[in-house]
């Protein structure tokens, strides 16, 4: 279990200092005098590595272990963080953004390959539930914290401690006892090879399913904070209790699921019946609830941001429990890599092509209606793509 609340932690960190760049972005936008377009570059710029550097990472964590891995990851993003306040301009900001993403591809790949080897089946919705928590929290603490702060000394000194902070991770993580246990478990199924991770249906259902529900999470973690002071007319210290408000509703409805997924399946439900089910739950609810953010007065704009921020939640722990099961022990590393880069494209287009639109029509109502859209292609990939959620035969499948 501390390894669970360890990663849980790392996973938080992870989204506390990339997101506090969008938390920032209202004073980066007036310091810089930064149009909506430039800012949404700026937003997705973090992505252009992460993304790139994805299924790399998930073969470094099967090669050298996630402890190792993880740990280098941890140093390069909190540094990157830490220099973020020292940036005075664009292309600064622009390359320490590449850094940080560089260095947070490493986190969910390192986590899902520890779950899958540490964790039984049984109990991975509750381990992925708390892991959810984890990177859910994040955004809160980054916004309240973070937002409060900047409003009294400015985004520069608030990175700058929050790079710092991030590194204090790293103690109780190598000084932690990781098990093999599962290892015995991994060589009975066998090792497959990359080309037959590949082939898999489930690998690219569950790649679009993530590309979906990041399109819609990375367009509110990169505008709402902007959304909220421009659009509604919240001061920062307002914009910053509303999101951090909203992303801690997120946090506990995940944590809520993972533990109620596992006494469901210990009822002897169908895992299948119920991931399948609670993704397209979520994602029918945010086409609503992405329509009611723009169109709504005030109070029924609030009420529809923390429904979403509920079926969000509901939805997390499926997103890595799907492919823990399905690849288990012997792939999850690779698996996850390859479904997080997938996944994590909508974060190189979700912030940039919302600038885009704003700058285009003037108002945010294009870009909350394209993140509505984009929810068909989750239930396209959970629902028809996806074959049914069980442990692969990697051995009958072919290594």
């Amino acid at each position: 279990m501390r390894v669970v609340l360890l990663l849980a932690a790392a996973v938080g960190i992870n989204y506390i200092d990339r997101g506090n760049l969008a938390t920032a972005a209202p004073l980066i936008q007036d310091e810089l005098h930064l149009s909506a377009t430039q800012l949404g570059f700026l937003l997705s710029a973090f992505f252009w590595t992460y993304v790139t550097a994805m299924t790399p990472a998930g073969w470094l964590v099967e090669r050298y272990g996630a402890r190792r891995v993880l740990a280098g990851g941890v140093v390069i993003w909190s540094v990157a963080t830490l220099l973020t306040g020292l940036a005075t301009g664009l292309i600064g900001l622009l390359l320490l953004r590449l850094l940080l993403g560089l260095g947070e591809s490493t986190a969910f790949p390192s986590a899902s390959k520890a779950l899958a080897s540490e964790v039984p089946v049984s109990q991975l919705g509750l381990a992925n539930g708390v892991m959810s928590f984890g990177y859910l929290v994040g955004p809160a603490i980054g916004t309240f914290l973070g937002g409060m702060l900047m409003a009294r000394v400015g985004w520069r000194p608030v990175f700058v401690l929050f790079g710092c902070l991030s590194l204090l991770w790293l103690w109780p993580w190598l000084r932690t006892p990781h098990t093999s246990a599962a290892e015995p478990v991994a060589a009975s199924q066998g090792v497959p090879s990359f080309a037959s991770i590949l082939r898999q249906r489930g690998l690219w259902g569950a790649s679009l399913g993530h590309f979906a529900s990041n399109y819609n999470f990375y367009f509110i973690l990169a505008w709402l904070p902007v959304y909220l002071v421009k659009a509604r007319g919240f001061s920062m210290a307002s914009m910053a209790a509303i999101a951090g408000s909203a992303y801690l509703i997120n946090a506990v409805s995940a944590l809520w699921m993972g533990w109620y997924t596992d006494r469901w399946c210990r009822a002897g439900r169908s895992p299948d019946l119920i991931y399948k089910g609670i993704m397209a739950l979520s994602h029918v609810a945010s086409i609503g609830c992405m329509a009611g953010m723009v169109l709504l007065p005030i109070n029924g704009s609030i009420a529809c941001l923390f429904a979403y921020e509920v079926v969000m939640g509901l939805s997390s722990p499926g997103v890595y429990a799907i492919p823990q099961i399905l690849a288990g022990p012997a792939a999850a590393g690779r698996w996850v890599g390859v479904q997080n880069t997938c996944g994590n494209i909508a974060g190189i287009f979700a912030p940039a092509l919302t600038g885009i639109l704003i700058d285009w029509s003037g108002s945010f109502v294009s870009a909350f209606a394209l993140a509505g859209a984009v929810n068909v292609l989750g239930l396209v990939g959970w629902l028809f793509i996806l074959p049914r959620i069980a442990p692969l035969n990697w051995q009958q499948q072919g290594t």
